[in-house]
């Protein structure tokens, strides 16, 4: 049995404990997704005293469940980077088995949650892409050069997902190393 060198062995754990230098990323993602729950509740006051006044027509209230929709998705992102990101690459949240733990807590690898990642991002292009389609349906000057961006971008974005998924599902049949 040979043992490893003093210097390999110091080096090593302090490869290992680099992954707590990702921990502020997190906590930082933690602080975005505050910013989005008050954003949120912005656009909702925002809204109130038109639809209480009683002059929003029903694609305003489209447009507004729209954007919390939006903006619902964004936070769902943002937890669940931090949740599997600090799970796969810093360390296990030990908050015990309670009945609120998320199923998907502690399942959910690098390949599911780089799925996670872009079903989201698809899903968040697709609702500003409908609400810039309802936007223009409203009669406002349709803006052709955004409109076809936002398109291009949204086909990108999906085109990518299926590729990803691709990637994986080639992955899989192969065996592991």
């Amino acid at each position: 049995m040979s043992i490893k060198p003093t210097l390999e062995t110091i080096l090593e754990r302090g490869l290992f404990a680099s992954r707590w230098l990702m921990a502020p990323m997190y906590v930082g993602l933690v602080i975005a997704l505050a910013a989005l729950v008050v954003i949120f509740f912005q656009e909702l006051i925002h809204v109130i005293p038109v639809l209480l006044a009683g002059s929003a027509s029903a694609e305003d209230a489209i447009l507004l469940a729209l954007a919390l929709i939006d903006l619902s998705l964004a936070g769902n992102l943002v937890l669940i980077v931090i949740f599997s990101g600090y799970e796969n690459f810093v360390s296990k949240l030990d908050i015990g088995e309670t009945e609120d733990r998320p199923s998907w807590m502690g399942t959910v690898d690098f390949s599911g949650l780089k799925m996670k990642l872009v079903a989201s991002i698809v899903a968040i292009s697709a609702i500003a892409l409908l609400k810039a389609f309802l936007e223009a349906g409203e009669g406002a000057t349709i803006d052709e050069a955004r409109m076809l961006w936002l398109v291009v971008i949204h086909l990108t974005f999906v085109v990518s997902g299926v590729l990803l998924a691709l990637m994986d599902w080639l992955a899989s049949l192969t065996d592991k190393h």
